[in-house]
């Protein structure tokens, strides 16, 4: 199993790169991206992962727009030349490390894309991301992300999505470890205490002078277990943002964000302040294959050389009704207020409300906004 990679010295274990030093099945390695042009009419989230104690590899695209989603799916045995990232026809190469990213795919049930990824500013590595269930680690994961722009095109069923950066912008993040991915485990006896709920809020913005990198999650009594919120200046510079204070603004009788107010501190002590607002709503787990889609998920094995297409109606009562029990991205608009200045921002409001959240009051797994 010894591969391209290994000629280099880059080994954090006394084996092949291909082989994980972790034998949990739920190993993963991914990219993820999303695409959008500030108007709100269409969003576009992609990407890419390798699941090798599965001994799978697989993609996805997913489309929003017009009121309809639709998901992409490739999948296929996992291979050992990781120089040369692909499943099918869906292929990512790192032109510049950490900066300019290369993604094609081939005409592909209707679907082509020739995209190149630039990055405004460097990279931000976040903290650590660990959870448990009872002594079990459910989740240890490490990521970086970066806003940046995109130019190029999608096709899609012969219409051309014509992409330039100075309209295109957007988000990615690189992520590996331990995940839950593929298949259900077997539940074995239940977790204590059970699990009645998570609050999480991701929003990567890009300025034209910095980036703003906010993740935060809080467990049902609104504890928080995961602050990480940093500006990232154009010479690398990364300034450390305070305590974020989240307020998510919730459409009546739903949990479906329509924005959220964001106070923080900059390094100076000053308050910033970011309204954020959602221009347009996509949940990953309807065709997107994240947590709680039960079309697809990342990881599961679907045969080599596996293809798909599914279209969602967002209007269809069974899709609206999974919608507050997933992850939802949104495309995010911000308004940056700091010491009398004003900055304007895009990128990804990420954002989930699942089960029981005290601070939100959200009393059970049905609760919505008064």
């Amino acid at each position: 199993m010894v591969g391209p990679l290994d000629e280099y010295p880059l080994h954090q274990a006394p084996l092949p790169v291909t082989w994980p030093a972790s034998s949990d099945r739920n190993f993963y390695d991914r990219c993820y991206f999303n695409a959008h042009d500030r108007t709100g009419d269409l969003f576009l989230i992609t990407g890419l992962g390798y699941y090798p104690n599965l001994g799978t590899k697989d993609a996805f695209l997913l489309l929003a727009r017009d009121g309809k989603q639709t998901a992409l799916h490739l999948s296929d045995l996992c291979d050992d030349d990781r120089l040369n990232q692909h499943v099918g026809g869906y292929r990512v190469e790192v032109e510049e490390p950490l900066q300019r990213i290369h993604l094609t795919i081939e005409e592909t049930e209707g679907i082509a894309a020739d995209l190149t990824w630039e990055g405004s500013f460097p990279v931000l590595q976040e903290l650590p991301h660990v959870l448990r269930s009872g002594a079990r680690v459910t989740l240890d994961a490490q990521r970086f992300a970066q806003v940046g722009t995109w130019s190029g095109h999608v096709d899609v069923d012969g219409e051309r999505i014509e992409v330039t950066p100075d309209r295109w912008v957007g988000t990615r993040d690189r992520s590996w470890g331990i995940r839950p991915v593929g298949e259900a485990e077997p539940a074995g006896a239940p977790a204590d205490p059970p699990f009645d709920g998570m609050w999480w809020t991701y929003v990567p913005l890009r300025f034209e002078e910095y980036a703003v990198v906010l993740i935060l999650q809080e467990d049902p009594s609104g504890y928080r277990t995961l602050n990480d919120c940093h500006r990232v200046h154009a010479d690398g510079r990364v300034e450390q943002l305070g305590w974020p204070r989240v307020q998510v603004h919730y459409a009546s009788g739903t949990r479906k964000p329509t924005g959220a107010t964001i106070t923080c501190t900059s390094g100076r002590g000053e308050e910033v302040r970011l309204e954020v607002s959602s221009l347009l709503a996509a949940p990953l787990h309807v065709g997107g294959g994240y947590g709680g889609d039960p079309d697809w998920t990342h990881g599961m094995w679907k045969g080599e050389k596996h293809v798909e297409r599914l279209t969602y109606d967002m209007a269809d009562e069974a899709v609206q009704g999974r919608f507050m029990f997933g992850c939802v991205d949104h495309v995010g608009r911000a308004v940056l207020h700091e010491g009398g200045r004003e900055a304007e921002g895009w990128g990804l409001f990420e954002h989930f409300a699942i089960g029981r959240h005290d601070p939100s009051g959200f009393a059970d797994w049905f609760a919505t906004a008064p």
